[in-house]
């Protein structure tokens, strides 16, 4: 089962969008501008609280002990 984890590669500010781009199967840099124009136009408050709120309920991606 796949599970959604903050990126470790795709980190701006915390890998939150990075992680979503990785589990999706999307460009991250797609979901950076979405997230920013949402942002903007919701007033800024939810979409900063989103983020901030997922970026501590989100974990870090497990780094491989290969």
């Amino acid at each position: 089962m796949k599970k959604l984890y903050k990126s470790n590669k795709n980190i701006v500010v915390a890998g939150v969008l990075g992680g979503f781009g990785e589990y999706f199967g999307v460009d991250p840099t797609i979901l950076r501008v979405a997230w920013i124009i949402i942002t903007v136009f919701s007033g800024f408050f939810l979409g900063i609280l989103a983020y901030i709120l997922s970026a501590l309920v989100i974990p870090r991606e497990p780094l491989n002990n290969n």
